[in-house]
């Protein structure tokens, strides 16, 4: 038996080349996978920029595999922000995206300081109110109109600031 093995070279997806810029991280579920890897290279490279993580998934109890980790990762400052969502732990559902909007103002401050942002995780609903909220924020945080919010975020796609592995 043979096992065929390709490596497929990521498009964009991954830390900041400049260790001070600032990365927001956006996983729910599986999308978690790579920012363990983000984070641990941010570690390697003694990066100084600041580290925020979106996490969500179901239930808190069942779901939340790498609490211990990323609590450690607070504790010791590699991640600056940690920010979760479980939607099945209350009666009505709560999702990483309602977490932004939550922390709009600081959110927005982060992505005027040059704030890398990555999403990883489903494609046809999570990233689509994911990118809703982030325009949401952009609109209510940084008072622009819903335009001036679309051209901000197309900017940030443009230059590298805003890349997403969804599936």
């Amino acid at each position: 038996n043979e096992l065929r093995v390709f490596i497929q070279k990521s498009h964009g997806f991954g830390v900041p080349a400049d260790d001070n810029l600032p990365l927001i991280m956006i996983g729910p579920g599986t999308g978690i996978a790579p920012f363990r890897a983000f984070l641990q290279e941010r570690h390697a490279r003694k990066s100084r920029g600041k580290n925020w993580l979106f996490f969500g998934d179901q239930k808190s109890a069942t779901d939340f595999l790498y609490e211990e980790e990323l609590n450690r990762y607070l504790e010791n400052g590699l991640l600056s922000r940690l920010d979760t969502a479980f939607s099945r732990d209350q009666e009505e559902k709560f999702y990483v995206q309602n977490r932004m909007l939550e922390n709009a103002q600081e959110l927005f401050n982060w992505l005027e300081a040059g704030a890398w942002v990555c999403v990883c995780g489903d494609a046809k609903r999570m990233a689509v109110d994911v990118d809703k909220a982030l325009h949401e924020v952009i609109v209510t945080a940084g008072g622009k109109t819903l335009e001036e919010a679309k051209d901000y975020v197309r900017n940030m796609h443009k230059s590298g600031r805003y890349v997403r592995d969804i599936y």
